[in-house]
């Protein structure tokens, strides 16, 4: 997010937390926010109403109340009033705050069962699947599928081995991409739930598993170059060929064997 979205989500941010901390269910929380995210993704002529710079605060606000006041509990209406009473850069800002919201709520309910580490865990390893297995990605992210037919595939690849939130957020992910490609979607939520638990994701990929010994040291090396707690998530991938590759973020540092040996084919051949 950019110019005044960023603050705008900060605020929202504090707002939300201070919710949570007053107790509120964070399962009810998750399931209104994602209600009201899809009726403000499905309708044009609100997101622009309640996205409109020029309008006042208050104005959208009571816009925002008038809609889903009676729809949703008093204090996912607050948090919407919230939201809508803030700028935003762009109207898709408002929808992806909303949206993060509702997954951060059930990260915390995971996070209050003291399961949030198996949850973010989980949600990679099914990205994973997801991406090595072209049908079922074909079938997860095709529009032509229906949304409840591919939550319902979620469900019965999912349940009784994973995490009640895993599950729920994963058929989030099949059944409301909102025009995004499956994989982002599952990186936006992983990456929502580095943010919660405080720590940096490390998206390794190594030829062969890495030793105990060998996550351990670089997990210390790089907690010590970015000053905060991080969390691998190692990928086999044996057409890497040895070395590896490391990414945080924006950053990448890759060590692999089939990087150095396209380097040296460019070298060779000049392209």
């Amino acid at each position: 997010m950019r110019g005044s979205s960023r603050g705008s989500a900060k605020e929202v941010q504090a707002a939300f937390d201070a919710v949570l901390a007053g107790g509120s269910s964070g399962e009810t929380l998750a399931e209104e926010l994602f209600a009201v995210t899809a009726v403000v993704d499905g309708n044009a002529s609100l997101r622009r109403a309640l996205a409109d710079p020029s309008r006042g605060a208050a104005d959208k606000q009571g816009l925002a109340r008038s809609l889903f006041g009676g729809r949703v509990g008093a204090t996912t209406t607050d948090l919407v009033g919230e939201v809508a009473g803030r700028r935003w850069s762009a109207e898709r800002d408002l929808g992806d705050t909303l949206e993060a919201l509702a997954v951060q709520a059930l990260l915390a309910t995971a996070e209050r069962a003291g399961r949030i580490d198996r949850v973010e865990d989980e949600l990679f390893r099914f990205e994973r699947i997801v991406a090595g297995d072209p049908a079922l990605r074909d079938t997860l992210s095709s529009r032509n599928t229906d949304a409840s037919g591919k939550a319902a595939l979620v469900r019965r690849l999912l349940e009784a081995k994973a995490a009640p939130e895993t599950v729920r957020l994963a058929e989030q992910a099949v059944r409301a991409p909102r025009g995004r490609r499956l994989d982002r979607v599952m990186e936006a939520y992983l990456e929502l739930a580095s943010t919660r638990r405080d720590e940096l994701t490390a998206l390794v990929t190594v030829a062969a598993p890495l030793t105990p010994q060998q996550a351990a040291r670089l997990r210390s090396a790089l907690e010590a170059h970015y000053g905060k707690a991080v969390s691998l998530q190692v990928v086999q991938d044996p057409t890497v060929m040895g070395g590896i590759r490391v990414q945080v973020g924006d950053e990448v540092v890759d060590g692999t064997v089939l990087r150095r040996l396209d380097e040296a084919r460019r070298h060779v051949t000049g392209a």
